[in-house]
């Protein structure tokens, strides 16, 4: 006897569909994809049997059909104990995941140690026919990867990028709230502020420590002291170590990012130096564990999640030929902690 269980397991396929409604596979194929080629009425009945028959097309057929492969690239740069240190990088993915999970698309995540281990990914993804599109993440002064991207032909977005690069964007700007914590600084009365600023080929490490120039410069204050870090915690360790031994030393220090400020903090109660008596501190991102330490952290708290989505968003949409527009989402918001107090008496 015929074994029913196991025939009533298999899956319908678009030549079953085909067979019920009575029309040939190319119709067919032509209904179920919505494109030209069948009557409305005709495109009716052949939906009509494939929800019948329980007909969910395979990613390998929409992929042949389509022309595609239903899966988007990101390319991350970072030494992987540093990765696994920052939450930002959680928030984001899960951002893109939001967005691409209901159009059933994929992530492709790698993660490389290099510059040019970076821009080999983009070609392999390229030359591999693995993604339809990718995103620019963290990008650098005269990032190579822009030319790159251009010249494979693959559908990009870029986050927080420069106006020059000409590529489609997302942005969330960073100079104002720095511009704002820096200002908090001042209103203190402090004078001589330093900054821990990240890695200086990186385009927001710039961004950020230019608003800090610009506000001290605007209230009259001289340049105070800049460590290049590398938005770490042992960062900002070595930054307290180098900094707060000056003579003079800062009276308050912006961080880059909270990871750097939270090491700062302990680098200098390490030196013996309170928070926020002797310096004050501030960061940005406002992540989580800038509400454990003590004192809490005064910082700027970002969206990672809503960048990503309005990102992933835009890639989708130029994936299926469309031109959106640049998208810009509201600069992170001051989040008041304990680290930030008067400025010490001479």
């Amino acid at each position: 006897m015929p074994d029913k269980s196991a025939d009533s397991k298999r899956r319908v396929t678009i030549v079953d569909v085909a067979k019920a409604a009575g029309v040939a596979l190319s119709s067919t194929s032509a209904a179920l994809n919505n494109r030209p080629g069948v009557s409305d009425k005709t495109r009716r009945r052949i939906v009509a049997k494939a929800e019948e028959l329980g007909y969910t097309p395979s990613l390998r057929g929409r992929s042949l059909s389509s022309k595609r492969t239903f899966s988007i690239g990101l390319v991350i740069q970072r030494d992987i104990d540093v990765l696994e240190s920052d939450p930002f990088f959680g928030s984001f993915i899960t951002g893109i995941e939001e967005v691409i999970s209901h159009k059933d698309y994929a992530l492709v995540l790698q993660i490389s140690k290099s510059e040019r281990e970076t821009l080999e990914r983009y070609r392999k993804l390229s030359s591999d026919g693995r993604v339809d599109g990718v995103f620019l993440n963290e990008l650098k002064i005269n990032d190579a990867r822009a030319e790159l991207v251009r010249e494979l032909g693959l559908p990009a977005v870029a986050i927080n990028s420069a106006n020059s690069l000409q590529f489609p964007n997302v942005r969330q700007d960073a100079s104002i709230p720095f511009r704002q914590l820096t200002e908090l600084l001042i209103s203190q009365g402090h004078t001589n502020i330093g900054h821990v600023s990240g890695p200086q080929e990186f385009l927001h490490s710039y961004v950020r420590q230019h608003a800090w120039e610009q506000t001290m410069h605007l209230h009259g204050l001289r340049i105070g002291p800049v460590f290049h870090g590398d938005f770490t915690y042992e960062g900002g360790k070595r930054a307290a170590s180098t900094m707060m031994r000056q003579t003079p030393r800062p009276t308050a220090v912006v961080c880059s990012n909270d990871l750097m400020a939270v090491g700062f903090i302990q680098g200098c109660k390490d030196l013996g130096l309170r928070i926020p008596q002797d310096v004050s501190v501030t960061g940005y991102d406002g992540i989580a564990l800038s509400t454990y330490i003590r004192p809490t952290l005064v910082t700027a708290q970002t969206n990672p999640r809503h960048l990503a989505r309005e990102a992933a968003e835009m890639l989708m949409q130029i994936v299926d030929g469309g031109h959106p527009e640049n998208r810009t989402i509201p600069p992170a918001s001051i989040v008041l902690g304990n680290s930030v107090g008067r400025a010490p008496h001479k």
